[in-house]
């Protein structure tokens, strides 16, 4: 059964800038191991999180560090704990399917949770 389904995209320059302009911004939004990727990366990644808010509702209170996107032999995959983790939890969520893109200066992703 699906969930929900979660689809965000992101100006990658636009992200690049406010990246510049606030420095602790890279540390709120990314998990160590996503911190040093280039900005299209961080783009499509951070549309992966807005689809992950988005398919949960997006819940007050959600930690952008207790959602990242992690890589296995089938190439992305969304990776949840902690308020992120019990708002999915409390939705059924039992599966994860996330899409991500980036080109033409945007970032894409589409994220369906499935229960």
């Amino acid at each position: 059964m699906i969930v929900g389904i979660g689809v965000d995209v992101v100006d990658i320059e636009r992200f690049g800038r406010q990246l510049e302009r606030t420095p602790g911004l890279r540390d709120r939004l990314f998990v160590p191991a996503e911190r040093d990727l280039n900005t299209r990366s961080l783009a499509a990644r951070f549309a992966a999180k807005e689809a992950v808010a988005k398919v949960l509702g997006a819940p007050a209170g959600m930690n952008w560090q207790d959602c990242w996107i992690g890589l296995d032999q089938n190439g992305p995959t969304v990776q949840v704990k902690g308020t992120v983790l019990a708002v999915a939890e409390a939705k059924g969520v039992k599966r994860w399917h996330l899409s991500m893109s980036h080109d033409g200066g945007i970032a894409t992703a589409t994220v369906l949770a499935e229960g």
